[in-house]
């Protein structure tokens, strides 16, 4: 729809409203208001969240981390979520619902939600967080070998932290007295994220999953690594489907530490495989293969492509 008409008397209600936030959430707002260009509105979501948050967190939010919770990372119970909300509306000149509240749980989801609504698309599934309990159970990558700590999927996305322990059976000699997460090891973590996202978030018919025994590395493309890391670097990851079609799926993924790119990925390509629901296998133990080479011998199985890791410990 067209934007409304935004008089002067505008401007100046809309300027006491942001009073207490920051010139460039202001500008964003008169911008939007005026054009009515939804690409306004994050910075206007992320300056109106800032204003609510404790001084000492509002750093989070400089590095505009999508995946940061409201609750556990920005301390906002649900009266300060009452607040943003209703300022949002007043900017924005919209109107949300309180059920609709119920599924925001990171900066990324309020974005996202905001800008659907704006567009007037339909809202996305909920995002849904999944901590490492919940990963080894669902994951036919196993320890020492899993590279995910916590994550999250969506139906558009996934992204997961990683910290560096420094206790990593290969830092042992990669390299002496200079211990540096191999390049190689961050893309296969990426492609576990990727895995998890095909378990977890990947859109089927009813009564179909994707088999964690079916998953597999097929190749990847444009990898560029940017920054040496090192223990105690947290890893960011995130992956998103470019395209998906039975028994293919491509996604792209980077990781940051901080705000610094540490690798990119254009393209990593997974082979998976459709099951029944009720017919889903169990993990069982398999063989782990990295780059080609045999990880263990536990049970020979016949290769179907080389593998991101299968070391599935049921």
């Amino acid at each position: 729809m067209p934007p409304k008409p935004f008089a002067p008397e505008d401007e100046v209600a809309l300027r006491e409203a942001l009073k207490r936030c920051s010139p460039s959430t202001f500008e964003a707002a008169v911008q939007f208001r005026k054009t009515g260009n939804p690409e306004h509105v994050p910075a206007v979501v992320i300056g109106v969240i800032e204003r609510f948050v404790e001084p000492d967190l509002r750093v989070k939010l400089k590095d505009a981390d999508d995946d940061l919770r409201l609750i556990e990372d920005l301390g906002i119970d649900s009266l300060t979520m009452m607040e943003i909300v209703i300022l949002v509306e007043d900017v924005l000149q919209m109107t949300i619902n309180n059920d609709e509240l119920r599924n925001l749980r990171t900066v990324g989801d309020v974005k996202t939600f905001i800008d659907c609504k704006i567009r007037g698309l339909p809202l996305p599934k909920p995002t849904k967080f999944i901590p490492i309990e919940h990963i080894g159970a669902v994951m036919p990558i196993q320890p020492p070998f899993l590279f995910l700590n916590e994550a999250s999927v969506s139906s558009t996305a996934a992204n997961g932290k990683y910290k560096i322990s420094g206790q990593e059976f290969f830092l042992q000699g990669h390299f002496k007295d200079n211990p540096v997460m191999p390049a190689s090891i961050m893309l296969e973590a990426l492609g576990q994220l990727a895995v998890l996202y095909l378990l977890e978030g990947a859109p089927t018919e009813p009564g179909k999953v994707v088999s964690p025994q079916t998953i597999f590395f097929t190749g990847c493309e444009g990898v560029r690594a940017h920054r040496v890391c090192k223990p105690g670097d947290i890893l960011s990851l995130s992956i998103k489907p470019k395209r998906m079609k039975m028994p293919l799926a491509t996604f792209e993924g980077a990781i940051r530490v901080g705000q610094e790119k540490a690798v990119i990925a254009e393209e990593i390509t997974l082979t998976f495989g459709i099951v029944d629901a009720v017919n889903a296998p169990v993990p069982i133990n398999g063989v782990g293969v990295a780059h080609g080479q045999p990880i263990s011998t536990q049970t020979e199985v016949a290769p179907v492509a080389t593998p991101v890791r299968a070391a599935m410990n049921g």
